[in-house]
């Protein structure tokens, strides 16, 4: 009788400060430069997060503030959770080190959050960001993180409810007027 091995979670919960709407997930590698976010690096995105080799710029829906983020390390696909979160998204990340922080940054100096170190050490990931409240004004309240193991691949949308992440997704394409009237 064939058993499926149990698999390799660890979960942190944190509450984050939220500057400019955004959060980092890094690479230890960087220390806390976020400036290779930039135009010159290659680039990958998905509407609520971009990656370049080593940090991915997480969008959490809010300009300024505390938000609860929940990360998941696993050692394989821990399985999206579509029915809890109102918007999902997939998308490759290279991990330069195999060991990775939260960061937040603030007026004075970025705050970092230790997590697990990745189980697969340097090399690709998928990174699988699941927010709901994106359409409240108060801001995103739920943000969920996965991270696994797995080779490069497409970005991809797995859930989308939201009129804010239909404009995140394509703000060139997003007609206000529709969203004004609560058509999209």
């Amino acid at each position: 009788m064939d058993r499926e091995e149990p698999f390799a979670v660890d979960t942190s919960r944190l509450m984050v400060k939220v500057w400019h709407g955004q959060v980092y997930l890094a690479d230890e590698l960087l220390d806390g430069d976020v400036s290779g976010d930039s135009e010159d690096s290659p680039t990958s995105s998905v509407g609520v997060i971009r990656v370049t080799p080593g940090l991915a710029t997480l969008n959490m829906g809010i300009d300024m503030g505390e938000v609860p983020i929940t990360v998941v390390v696993a050692d394989r696909d821990p399985g999206a959770d579509l029915e809890s979160h109102e918007d999902a998204v997939e998308i490759s990340f290279e991990s330069l080190s195999g060991r990775i922080v939260l960061l937040e940054w603030d007026w004075d100096e970025p705050r970092t959050h230790d997590l697990t170190p990745l189980p697969a050490g340097p090399g690709p990931y998928r990174i699988r960001f699941h927010v709901t409240g994106l359409d409240d004004h108060a801001g995103a309240l739920v943000h969920h993180l996965q991270i696994w193991p797995e080779p490069f691949h497409d970005p991809a949308v797995l859930k989308t409810t939201s009129r804010n992440f239909l404009y995140l997704l394509d703000p060139d394409g997003f007609d206000p007027d529709q969203y004004a009237s609560g058509t999209v």
